[in-house]
């Protein structure tokens, strides 16, 4: 159906319910006599009269009461489906689906799980762990969170969360036996616990730099993992090197459990960034997220910066 067809059904439909063609023109914006040349020429182009015409009133011919009964519920179904989606461009509301590494789950996710469902109890969070840097809306995401240097450039992105430092680490254990890397070719003569991403062959390439100047180190050992919390652990047991992000490691370099490794080689990179296709006619359930995580993760960065209470 053409857009003039579809309109001039809706005017036909109009005039039916409101019994009177200056109610209908009301009820459709549009003058009493635009409205009588529509339906005009509605009929002529069906070749039969749809209304039985009077000065003072109007009424439904045969061929029209037939045409009204059939095209009237189409009609309210057609605006019910547009309500529906009007509901979810002005109300958070049906299912967000959103892919993050698994840490960025747990350290900036869940702290604001929450807060949304508290807010929004009509979206359904859909949150899947990844940590492929594959294409997000060929997969099906409405929305991502990944490091700030690794966001395609066609991405709309937010930050989410604070600048971070990956250091290498390893138990105080494996220094004792192995001895301590100064730098990160050293690392060649050590036994390193390797990741790898989901969705890759290879196993992720160790990055350091010095004098702004970024760099990558492929090592080796006896362990590959693809989740970096193994890692973690295999270091923790005294197994060899791995790197990870220290503020995720505070517990265990307090506690003397894990040493810092190579610190000078490791400055900080621009922390997670949730990113998303397109600013235009963004969803309301992912307006609201977004919201939320920035929020959130801003109330966090300045609990982190607050002074320790003494007693």
């Amino acid at each position: 159906m053409r857009g003039s067809e579809f309109a001039d059904i809706r005017a036909f439909v109009t005039v039916a319910e409101q019994g009177a063609f200056a109610r209908a023109a009301n009820a459709l914006a549009v003058s009493p006599s635009a409205l009588s040349q529509t339906i005009r020429s509605l009929e002529e182009r069906l070749g039969v009269r749809l209304f039985n015409r009077t000065t003072r009133s109007i009424s439904l011919t045969e061929a029209g009461n037939a045409l009204f009964e059939r095209m009237q519920p189409l009609l309210a179904e057609f605006n019910a489906a547009l309500d529906e989606v009007n509901h979810y461009r002005d109300s958070p509301a049906g299912t967000l689906k959103v892919c993050a590494p698994q840490m960025a789950i747990i350290h900036l996710l869940q702290p604001m799980l929450g807060v949304f469902q508290e807010k929004y109890p009509d979206v359904v969070l859909d949150l899947t762990s990844d940590e492929s840097l594959g294409d997000i809306v060929a997969r099906g995401f409405d929305a991502g969170i990944r490091l700030g240097r690794h966001v395609d450039q066609d991405m709309v992105a937010v930050r989410v969360g604070p600048d971070l430092r990956q250091i290498a680490v390893a138990s105080p254990e494996y220094l004792s036996k192995h001895g301590r890397p100064e730098t990160p070719q050293d690392l060649h003569r050590h036994k390193c616990i390797n990741w790898r991403r989901a969705g890759q062959s290879g196993v992720y390439n160790w990055e350091f730099a010095k004098d702004g100047q970024w760099f990558d180190i492929s090592v080796k050992g006896t362990l590959i993992v693809n989740d970096c919390a193994v890692a973690l652990q295999a270091a923790l047991d005294g197994l060899g090197v791995t790197v990870w992000t220290e503020d995720w490691m505070k517990p265990h370099l307090q506690s003397g459990r894990l040493v810092p490794l190579l610190e000078a080689w490791s400055p900080l990179t621009p922390g997670f960034y949730l990113y998303h296709p397109s600013r235009v006619r963004m969803p309301a359930a992912l307006r609201a997220f977004i919201d939320v995580a920035k929020t959130v993760s801003m109330e966090m960065a300045q609990a982190n910066r607050a002074p320790v209470a003494t007693p």
